[in-house]
């Protein structure tokens, strides 16, 4: 168990957004009061082993741990111990069950007492913010120098607290050659978040909105296994189209959250697993990410700095006008914003709908 306490001259959001840092490089968290902690899948300690791993409840129901006494707390994170200490790479096929065909051979594990809960949970999130797989090695030899912090810090993450604009420029699009950028950044938040205004932005009258999550194999790459790119192509030239028509504007918020907040890499990892018959929802599940991990007070405070504190909102989705709403937004009226499946992407859609209340017919 980690001795180490975080200096008092440093400031929680401080340590919390280095520990986000941290894990992006490889390097270990020693929490106050609780283990050190190094992140599997990015560490950089080659020689790095410990006795113990900390996985995820969804890994731990796919290593069949569930039923242990020890593993069978809901959605909790689970401590596990081996026959033999983990080095890295043993410990990297289980924490990534996209691995899990190629290496189908794993344990006995056994699931131990979990007594410091909140700094694992707190873990697991961190993990979640850095865009990597939420497994450590617990208390491991030759880790390396830890960054040191407590489990409260996460709470004072914030991605939207100190947002602001920065700088506003003319962009042509081809849905309208009178269209304005406006990038966003936050001291909180190495992502630089931008909107695009289409027609004459007035705070008198509502904007047409829409929140759109970064896509890179969707928006740019052209990917058939989701709609993002038509959506954010047809979301602009709807906004054009009500500026010509009504006088009014439109914002697309360009968020730079892929995969709905879990990242690029656990995104594709997402589609790993698909391609191994599980659906968008399963899939994540599996990784022990959630579904939905998208900051929409983020979208929240962009909009309200763009003066748009009233919308209509492009989407299909409830859930987002409800989280909009919960962060002072007021949302007057919601679009529908469906387009036609392929069959590539049918059965994502139909998840959409079945499983994630998103209004599709």
């Amino acid at each position: 168990m980690s001795s180490d306490t975080p200096s008092p001259a440093t400031s929680p959001a401080r340590r919390a957004a280095q520990a986000v840092d941290a894990l992006r490089h490889g390097w270990p968290l020693a929490f106050e009061g609780g283990p050190t902690l190094l992140p599997v899948e990015t560490a950089i300690a080659s020689g790095a082993s410990a006795p113990r791993m900390l996985i995820s409840a969804a890994r731990a129901a796919t290593l069949k741990l569930a039923n242990q006494r020890e593993a069978a707390v809901p959605h909790a994170p689970v401590l596990i111990r081996g026959g033999e200490p983990f080095d890295l790479r043993a410990a990297v096929p289980i924490a990534d069950p996209a691995l899990d065909l190629k290496n189908p051979m794993k344990g006995p594990f056994r699931a131990e007492a979990l007594e410091w809960e909140d700094i694992a949970a707190a873990a697991m999130e961190f993990a979640r913010i850095a865009g990597i797989l939420p497994a450590f090695l617990v208390d491991p030899n030759y880790a390396g120098e830890a960054h040191s912090l407590c489990a409260s810090d996460l709470t004072h993450y914030s991605e939207a607290g100190a947002l602001r604009i920065i700088t506003r420029a003319r962009l042509p699009v081809s849905a309208s050659e009178e269209a304005e950028i406006v990038a966003f950044r936050s001291t909180e938040d190495t992502r630089e978040h931008v909107a695009l205004i289409i027609g004459d932005q007035c705070g008198d009258t509502e904007p047409l909105v829409r929140v759109h999550s970064e896509c890179l194999t969707g928006d740019i790459l052209g990917s058939l296994k989701c709609d993002c790119g038509p959506q954010l192509d047809a979301a602009l030239h709807a906004m054009a189209d009500h500026a010509d028509k009504n006088g009014g504007w439109g914002a697309l918020l360009y968020m730079r959250q892929e995969g709905r907040g879990i990242g690029l890499v656990n995104k594709l990892r997402a589609y790993r697993l698909q391609d191994q018959g599980f659906d968008t929802v399963d899939a994540n599940q599996r990784l022990g990410l959630p579904d939905e991990a998208r900051d929409f007070p983020l979208a929240a405070r962009m909009l309200d700095l763009l003066g748009a504190g009233s919308i209509r909102l492009m989407t299909n989705n409830p859930a987002k006008v409800e989280a909009l709403e919960a962060a002072g937004i007021t949302v007057r009226e919601r679009v529908a914003h469906q387009l036609p499946d392929n069959p590539h992407n049918a059965r994502y859609l139909a998840t959409k709908r079945d499983r994630s209340g998103h209004l599709l017919k």
